[in-house]
């Protein structure tokens, strides 16, 4: 884990005030693996106070990319960052996903911003399994294509896709991927995360899932980020130490 003064290259407006931050950190570059996470402080003043968790996205040599919307003050002031400016980061953290296995095929699902951390995910995994990503979101607005892969998408008012929920096109979909060894892998709010759970438990597949949730210090101290576990003997584990990513099976959302 580093502390670090790292170097803003560029910020990029995908669309709809979606961006991804591009950021030259050579010593957390060459060790994150995907699903990890950096904790970022926007400025360098004391407002906002904490720092702000963000999914890697994806790492090209020494560079480093987040990916992430406005949602309020810290977010906008990191969407207005230039060329030169110094980020204070923290990271990598957390326990991301687990690529190996007994698995030949990679099911990727992905609500809104929750293609975040998987473009890294396709970039790490390479050619050594096949992948299936399925993207869903509430319109065409919503829908982040962004270093994805054999894309299906759904959206719920039908304006892009399949109408419905992405649980729902996976659905459809999952008898097909069933003659495949497959493993689940997903991201996204946590009513969509419910379905999913029910669906690998349903069709007893494998899954993981990213989760999120608000945290202070990002390594476990604070214990400000728990979340509830399904057989651990203190019925809590905490997002930033022993997630963001856990086998979906392992806790209750």
């Amino acid at each position: 884990m580093f502390i670090i003064k790292a170097l803003v290259e560029k910020v990029i407006e995908l669309k709809n005030h979606i961006f991804i931050l591009k950021i030259f950190s050579p010593e957390i570059a060459s060790i994150i693996n995907p699903g990890e996470f950096l904790n970022v402080k926007v400025s360098d003043s004391n407002y906002p106070l904490l720092r702000r968790p963000f999914s890697i996205c994806d790492a090209e040599g020494d560079f480093i990319f987040l990916m992430f919307n406005i949602f309020g003050e810290g977010t906008k002031i990191l969407a207005h960052k230039h060329k030169g400016d110094l980020i204070d980061i923290l990271g990598p953290l957390g326990k991301g996903f687990n690529l190996l296995g007994d698995f030949d095929t990679a099911i990727l699902v992905a609500g809104g911003l929750g293609v975040a951390p998987f473009p890294y995910f396709i970039r790490k995994i390479g050619k050594s399994k096949e992948i299936h990503s399925f993207i869903g979101g509430k319109t065409d607005k919503d829908i982040i294509t962004y270093g994805m892969k054999n894309i299906t998408i759904s959206t719920d008012d039908g304006s892009l896709g399949i109408r419905g929920n992405v649980v729902e096109l996976l659905e459809q979909n999952v008898e097909n991927l069933k003659s495949k060894r497959i493993k689940i892998f997903g991201c996204g709010p946590n009513a969509m995360l419910r379905e999913l759970r029910e669906l690998s438990i349903k069709h007893n597949l494998n899954c993981e899932v990213s989760t999120e949730c608000a945290m202070a210090c990002g390594f476990g101290i604070c214990q400000g980020c728990p979340i509830e576990s399904v057989n651990h003997p203190d019925k809590y584990l905490l997002v930033c130490k022993d997630g963001p990513v856990f086998n979906m099976r392992d806790i209750v959302i």
